[in-house]
C-alpha cells in the first residue's frame, strides 16, 4: 500500500487533468473561466454540506452550533462574491473568444445552487426542467423540493422552544416556496423583544439572506458587463433574468418585521 501523500489525499493529479478546454486554437481566458466555476461547484457543494447540517443542529434544539455554523456559511457566501473579482478581469472580447464553445450550457443549469435555494426557501418546478429526468442534478432537486427548508425547520425549533406559531405555517406543503406571513411576523417580533438568543439566530438567517442577494447583484452586474443585453448561453435571456430575482428575500417575514421593531 502506497505511502499517504498531498496528492494522492486530494487526488490533486485527477483535480488537474478536469480543464479540458473546448476552444482550437485554446484561447487562453478559457482556463480562467473554467476554473472559476469548477470553484464555485466545489463551494456550492460545501454550502449543501453546511446547510444541512445547520438545519440537523437546529431539529435538535443545538442553537449554540447553530450560530457557529451559519457563521460560517456566511464565510463561504463572501468567498463567492469575492471571486467575481477575478471573473471581472476577463474583458468582453476575452469571453467573446471562446464563448461560442459552450454551446447550449449555462449557469442555470447549476444543479447545486438551484438546491441550495431550495434549501433555503426558494422552492419552484422550473429549475428542475433544466436537468435530464434520472440525472443526478434532477434526483438531487426533486429530493431537495420534497425536504423541509431552512425556514421550516426554523420554525419548529421556536414553536418547540414555547413560540406559538401558527399551526398552518407549521403545516405548509414542503414543497411550496416560502411566503410572508403576518401570524408568523407576530411570533417573530415577540422574539426579537424578549429571547436574546433566538433574535440573533434570526440575525444571522438576515445575513445570510443579504448574503444571497449580494451574490446575486455582484452576478447580475458581471453578467451585464461581460456580454451586456446579450441572450445568455443556454436561450437564457441572460442579465435580464437575473435582474428579476434582485432584491427577492427568501426570508421575507425577518425583513417585514423591521418596521415594527
Amino acid at each position: 500500500m502506497s505511502e499517504l501523500t498531498y496528492a494522492s489525499y486530494l487526488k490533486v493529479d485527477e483535480l488537474l487533468e478536469l480543464q479540458q478546454l473546448r476552444s482550437e486554437p485554446a484561447e487562453h481566458d478559457e482556463m480562467l473561466f473554467i476554473i472559476i466555476h469548477q470553484t464555485y461547484e466545489l463551494w456550492f457543494k460545501q454550502l449543501l454540506h453546511e446547510t444541512r447540517f445547520l438545519m440537523d443542529r437546529m431539529d435538535n434544539n443545538d442553537v449554540a452550533r447553530s450560530f457557529h455554523v451559519l457563521k460560517r456559511i456566511l464565510k463561504i457566501m463572501k468567498t463567492l462574491v469575492g471571486q467575481v473579482d477575478v471573473l471581472e478581469t476577463m474583458t468582453p472580447l476575452e469571453f467573446d473568444s471562446f464563448r461560442h464553445r459552450l454551446d447550449a450550457s449555462s449557469g442555470f443549469q447549476s444543479y447545486q445552487f438551484r438546491a441550495f435555494e431550495f434549501m433555503l426557501g426558494y422552492k419552484r418546478p422550473e429549475p428542475l426542467k433544466f436537468q435530464p429526468e434520472g440525472s443526478f442534478g434532477r434526483q438531487l432537486l426533486e429530493a431537495t423540493m420534497a425536504a423541509p427548508s431552512v425556514w421550516q425547520v426554523f420554525l419548529n425549533l421556536i414553536n418547540r422552544q414555547g413560540y406559538d406559531v401558527p399551526e398552518s405555517a407549521l403545516q405548509r406543503p414542503v414543497t411550496e416556496a416560502t411566503d410572508a406571513d403576518t401570524d408568523v411576523q407576530k411570533v417573530l417580533i415577540d422574539i426579537y423583544r424578549h429571547d436574546h438568543q433566538l433574535s440573533e439566530l434570526c440575525e444571522l438567517l438576515v445575513d445570510l439572506d443579504e448574503g444571497l442577494q449580494e451574490w446575486r447583484y455582484r452576478h447580475v452586474k458581471m453578467v451585464q458587463r461581460t456580454i451586456g443585453a446579450k441572450m445568455g448561453s443556454g436561450g437564457s435571456s441572460g442579465a435580464a433574468y437575473l435582474q428579476k430575482t434582485l432584491f427577492k428575500p427568501v426570508f421575507p417575514d425577518l425583513w417585514d418585521i423591521r418596521s415594527e421593531l
